[in-house]
């Protein structure tokens, strides 16, 4: 399992990637839609720095953090949505300003916490590496629709580990947001980073496996891609069946991507 230091410092570096795909967007380019549908790239910044204002809150004021969860507690979209017209307020620049600050203060935040105690969360408290490694989650998938939109390709680099492991870890959300019962049995993980190095998780003689690029898998978990585009390979009928409902985020699956919407990452066109 990677440090907390290893995790902060990629979020840092994931958050400064994201600033820079939108800073030279003109206030028209702001309100450019996503494949979310109903969100615009300025919706997607809003979310974004909504998420890092929470983890920042949770991490250094767990008061503070227990009044605004109580908001989100009883309707957590409609808390979102909240969110997205509070800083839908700004302007473009204030808007990115807020996002990289609250983003900054979030990972410091979680930097100064013991990687041995907990931090509040919306469900359960999390220890910081655990929540650093969901913000990294978060920001890929919302940074993957802001590319998206402006059709750029993002290069995948060695950060993407925090996002297999915390997939890995959250393997029940996909077949508990639909009201299935997950087996028992773990997975086994096993993806090639883009260096060429094999990131594997879970018992070697697992019945049940998915491999592929890391990329391709962390794509799949943020529902970014559809599994018919990607190169990921099952082994094993529930792992198979994993494929077509995997998420690594709790609550609704969301409408997710088509067969075919997207050309695959490998593909230069």
């Amino acid at each position: 399992m990677s440090t907390l230091n290893d995790v902060v410092k990629d979020l840092a570096a994931d958050i400064e990637e994201t600033a820079r795909l939108v800073e030279g967007l003109d206030e028209q380019a702001w309100h450019t839609p996503t494949p979310a549908t109903g969100w615009t790239i300025a919706d997607q910044i809003a979310h974004l720095t909504f998420i890092f204002h929470l983890a920042g809150t949770a991490a250094s004021d767990p008061e503070a953090f227990a009044q605004l969860a109580a908001g989100a507690a009883g309707d957590f979209d409609a808390a979102v949505d909240a969110a997205l017209r509070q800083f839908n307020a700004f302007p473009p620049a204030e808007l990115l300003g807020r996002f990289r600050a609250l983003g900054r203060r979030s990972v410091d935040a979680l930097a100064a916490v013991p990687e041995d105690q907990v931090v509040p969360w919306l469900v359960n408290p999390l220890p910081p590496t655990v929540l650093a490694s969901a913000g990294i989650m978060e920001i890929f998938g919302h940074g993957q629709d802001i590319a998206d939109a402006l059709g750029v390709r993002r290069e995948a680099t060695g950060r993407l580990r925090h996002l297999v492991f915390f997939a890995f870890l959250t393997r029940d959300f996909g077949y508990l947001s639909r009201g299935l019962t997950p087996p028992a049995e773990p997975f086994r993980i096993e993806v090639t980073a883009p260096t060429g190095e094999v990131w594997a998780y879970g018992p070697e003689d697992a019945e049940n496996k998915v491999t592929g690029p890391a990329e391709d898998f962390c794509l799949l978990v943020t529902r970014r891609r559809h599994r018919d585009d990607l190169a990921l390979v099952a082994t094993g009928a529930e792992a198979d069946r994993w494929l077509d409902i995997a998420q690594a985020y709790r609550g609704p699956a969301g409408e997710g991507r088509k067969p075919g919407q997207f050309a695959h990452p490998g593909c230069d066109h």
